[in-house]
């Protein structure tokens, strides 16, 4: 049954029409949910205000369930899913480099994206920081072309096959460390509360 896109036998326009849309309606959510204002989203890093936290701990078991309960019943085709090849060092690098722009920042890039309709200055500055952060990486690729490609797990590198463990029993322990974190949010944002940390 999926993807759509090769059941449907959609043309790479149709696919792209699709995309634009689903990413419009993505924006759309993202902004009532209050996450174009960048003042929110730094709290996360205050531990004043953890809907970030709650909101992506929700879609990772959301969309896992759903990916686990689609294979196992055949209608999703997951050696037709593309992965992201997995390079530990430069995912470690970059990780740490966009978590220290987005609490400096108070934006992610798709947060970011989201702020810039709603004619968000910081948005626009944090945008086009990220451009111009990208310009650079381009002109100095090269130079780093061999620790961009160290520490290669393999092209569909998995946590089930990482941990040997099935996907069932890995879904388990990944909605059990989501509902610490659940736990874990309410708490640590009642006691800031009660503290008169930042706001």
């Amino acid at each position: 049954m999926f993807p759509l896109a090769d059941q449907l036998a959609m043309a790479l326009p149709s696919q792209h029409v699709l995309s634009f849309v689903i990413g419009l309606l993505f924006g759309f959510f993202l902004e009532q949910a209050g996450f174009g204002n960048s003042k929110k989203l730094a709290m996360t890093f205050y531990f004043r205000d953890m809907t970030v936290v709650k909101v992506m701990f929700t879609a990772i078991i959301t969309a896992m369930t759903g990916v686990l309960i689609f294979s196992e019943v055949g209608w999703l085709q997951m050696d037709m899913v593309w992965l992201n090849p997995t390079y530990i060092w430069p995912g470690i690098v970059g990780g740490v480099i966009m978590g220290a722009g987005f609490a400096i920042g108070g934006y992610c890039p798709g947060t970011g994206l989201v702020g810039i309709p709603t004619l968000k200055k910081d948005a626009y500055f944090n945008i086009g920081g990220a451009m111009i952060g990208m310009m650079i990486y381009g002109e100095l690729s090269p130079m780093l072309e061999d620790f961009y490609k160290s520490g290669f797990m393999g092209s569909r590198a998995t946590l089930p096959e990482f941990f040997g463990l099935t996907p069932g029993v890995v879904a388990l322990l990944v909605i059990c460390f989501a509902l610490a974190m659940f736990f874990f949010s309410e708490w640590v944002e009642k006691k800031m509360a009660h503290s008169g940390g930042p706001s």
